[in-house]
């Protein structure tokens, strides 16, 4: 997957990019690296989902050739110029070289696997569909040829950290939390927490689900099996560290117990740009740099799973394998739509993902078609529960 060691970069023409949710949080930011290296990047294709006024002002800022976007027809174009195409269409382009996968949620996957066929490039920002089709995923990859190199700030910090290190050294990935919006909130008190809480995060702005994902940890639990997948390391040699600064993105132990770490500010203009410009590392005006004298003092701490069972759930299910990632998806998908609905409480959202998993019979993970399924099957199951409580 993500290669380990930088190696001097060849070809200087601009690198036609692709940008899978141009309009989301990553789509924005991703537009703004491109935007300051004009003589490296040029977009290609943008894709988004509902957000058509968006969609058109970054069209006429960015003058991609071509477009998607949910419910537009595909035969003719709204703006001249521009054609209308299907998402996997666009990753599968000539003129594409780099896909970013901005895109939420499962739609991700078809899109992604499409460009890793076609042997191109994807920098990847979306936690679910690695985490439920990891196996079928690098099988893609091999396939077609193509490279995947990730996006979220952890394991970006993971991928730098082994840039020059032979796998058979590595010990131990450690992923840093910074604890979510909740972090000092007692623990009596989160079954009170409201969405628009939740919604609040003290470091980073991001979409809405992993806003809240990152409240109750899930987060961190799909990271770690994302890692499992990206640097092809058992779960058990993955572990989570509680850090509040966001300071240190995460750390490689090795075996002759050394210790790797990233650190930075916290921008996700610095991993978008560390994909896009790999193997070089392209300066950046606009992104801070750290002050370590000013930031002072850095905090670590165990995280504790009874305060944070959702964390729990998800690393026993990487450890049980087969559709169980699959189907923590799709029940965490509905727990998270069914807590902002209002339907269910803060803490509930453990109880559906709990019910989902503990009903499950483990399945085969090795086709796009069944881990589809099993993340359907964890939507419909934890909804029904959902249901059941209101």
């Amino acid at each position: 997957m993500p290669h380990s060691a930088a190696q001097p970069a060849q070809d200087k023409r601009p690198k036609g990019v692709a940008v899978l949710g141009s309009t989301g949080s990553i789509g924005t930011r991703t537009l703004d690296v491109l935007a300051a290296h004009p003589d490296r990047f040029r977009v290609v294709a943008l894709a988004a989902g509902q957000n058509r006024a968006a969609l058109a002002e970054q069209v006429r800022v960015y003058h991609p050739a071509f477009v998607s976007c949910e419910g537009a027809a595909t035969d003719r174009s709204e703006w001249p110029g521009v054609r209308v195409l299907p998402m996997e269409e666009l990753c599968q382009l000539a003129e594409v070289d780099i896909v970013v996968v901005g895109t939420a949620g499962t739609a991700a996957l078809g899109p992604t696997l499409a460009a890793l066929e076609a042997g191109k490039t994807v920098a990847l920002a979306n936690k679910e569909i690695l985490v439920m089709a990891g196996r079928v995923i690098r099988a893609a990859a091999a396939r077609g040829g193509g490279a995947l190199y990730p996006v979220d700030s952890e394991h970006s910090a993971i991928w730098q950290c082994l840039w020059g290190e032979q796998p058979e050294s590595v010990a131990r990935l450690i992923l840093t939390a910074s604890g979510g919006a909740f972090r000092d909130l007692p623990e009596a008190e989160l079954a009170q927490v409201t969405p628009a809480q939740a919604l609040h995060h003290p470091t980073w702005q991001m979409g809405r689900k992993i806003t809240v994902d990152s409240a109750t940890l899930m987060n961190k639990g799909l990271e770690t099996i994302e890692a499992r997948w990206l640097f092809d390391v058992p779960m058990e040699r993955v572990d989570v560290l509680m850090h509040r600064e966001s300071i240190v993105h995460s750390l490689v132990e090795f075996r002759d117990g050394s210790v790797k770490a990233q650190l930075g500010e916290p921008d996700m203009r610095l991993p978008i740009l560390c994909a896009l410009s790999y193997p070089e590392r392209l300066a950046h005006r606009e992104t801070p740099r750290l002050d370590l004298a000013r930031t002072g003092a850095l905090h670590f701490a165990a995280p504790e799973l009874s305060r944070f069972p959702c964390l729990a759930l998800a690393i026993a299910a990487g450890r049980k394998g087969g559709t169980y990632p699959a189907v923590l998806v799709g029940a965490g998908e509905a727990a998270v739509e069914g807590f902002l609905d209002g339907a269910i409480g803060f803490t509930e959202m453990a109880g559906a993902v709990e019910a989902a998993l503990g009903a499950h019979e483990r399945a085969g993970d090795d086709t796009r078609e069944a881990v589809i399924a099993a993340a359907a099957w964890g939507r419909r199951h934890a909804a029904a529960w959902i249901a059941s409580r209101a």
